[in-house]
């Protein structure tokens, strides 16, 4: 770490420090006391985001720094048109990690979900907390905005104000926003063919920049870890052509995946049951889309961090990529008409890798339409 950048998230701390807290009563390392959680444990996930930013271990008393002041930051969260899979990624763990338990501390002003008031009080309690923290809070958007009849398809309220509406003018006020989940991020399932509500991504609203955090649902770790970089240097990371964190979706499932090395193998689960899928082989035949998708699902995992979707037995489905509603299905089969892709373009150092795995493919697909041809011949035979 440069001492510039040090002096300046320093400084930024600081001044986050010299901010009012909303959990006075209650400090991040009270709150992880009665949870069991010890300061060592507290230090070893910092350690843990500064590895998952991309950042050095000079990072890491700096990250615990820059969650013990979250709470200077209010949070507004907003359900537009969603399935609530997103928040209940964060909140229903039986055994709340401290990326959850960070979510709990933060200052959280608004939430449908998870907040006491409903009807015209909840109402208010978004307008109030809207000017109140105007300029200074981080709107996060779970779900797409349906363009559809003026905005009519989605209303919210005593007010009938559109999730358009309400959109454009959280966003206006805020001083950053993520669009959480794949909804949010490219409009997901709603945006998915034929589409009736004209349903569209968040980005669709505003010209700000909006970080993009998608995946159904997203891990809970790149949504806090999003949070910790905005925390602490005050502004965007880097972001790839999709708006998305490249700390988080800047390497393809496939590069990072547990059976990589079968697919280089040519080893591969030809049917759900096989006597290849109770050995761990590549699920590429049966539908996998990791060599598609760009996300860091094997290594932040779900479920307390316990598995993940190709660790459980099933393909990836590539949720975290635009349109993949329409673009990857049928979940189940591999792509017929679409080529590997890397972060080198192709040409980086898994390219060798992809080559012999493709060409055992070519091989097995040649095996069986031969296979095919002689069984149709001796059938005709009537061997």
């Amino acid at each position: 770490m440069q001492i510039k950048e040090r002096e300046r998230i320093e400084k930024r701390l600081e001044e986050l420090e010299k901010m009012p807290s909303f959990k006075e009563e209650h400090s991040i390392a009270q709150m992880l006391q009665e949870k069991g959680i010890s300061r060592r444990d507290f230090m070893k996930w910092a350690g843990g985001i500064a590895t998952m930013l991309a950042l050095s271990p000079a990072y890491t008393p700096l990250i615990a720094k820059a969650a013990e002041l979250s709470d200077r930051l209010p949070v507004i969260w907003l359900n537009l048109a969603e399935c609530t899979g997103c928040s209940e990624s964060l909140t229903r763990s039986e055994f709340p990690s401290i990326d959850s338990l960070i979510f709990d501390y933060i200052s959280l002003e608004y939430h449908e979900t998870l907040m006491a008031p409903s009807g015209w009080q909840a109402e208010l309690s978004l307008q109030n907390a809207m000017e109140k923290y105007k300029g200074r809070y981080i709107l996060m958007v779970e779900g797409g905005v349906p363009f559809g009849d003026e905005g009519r398809f989605l209303t919210i309220g005593a007010h009938a104000q559109t999730g358009k509406e309400l959109a454009k003018d959280a966003i206006s006020k805020s001083a950053a926003v993520f669009a959480i989940g794949t909804c949010s991020s490219f409009g997901g399932v709603q945006a998915a063919y034929p589409n009736p509500t004209n349903a569209k991504p968040l980005s669709s609203v505003s010209n700000r920049s909006i970080i993009n955090v998608p995946g159904c649902p997203p891990s809970e770790r790149n949504i806090v870890g999003t949070l910790m970089y905005y925390v602490l240097f005050g502004n965007l990371p880097a972001l790839d052509a999709y708006s998305r964190p490249t700390w988080a979706y800047g390497t393809r499932i496939h590069d990072l995946c547990e059976r990589r090395g079968r697919f280089d193998a040519g080893e591969f689960v030809e049917n759900f049951g096989d006597e290849g899928a109770k050995k761990g082989y590549c699920l590429y035949k049966v539908g996998c889309k990791g060599p598609y998708t760009f996300n860091n699902c094997s290594v932040s995992k779900f479920n307390s961090g316990v598995s993940w979707p190709i660790q459980a037995g099933h393909g990836c489905i590539g949720c975290s990529e635009p349109n993949f509603w329409d673009t990857m299905a049928p979940y189940e089969k591999p792509l017929a008409d679409r080529s590997f892709q890397s972060v080198f373009g192709g040409m980086g150092a898994d390219w060798t890798a992809d080559k012999v795995g493709l060409a055992v493919l070519t091989a097995t697909a040649i095996g069986i339409a031969a296979h095919a041809t002689i069984m149709k011949i001796k059938e005709s035979k009537g061997e």
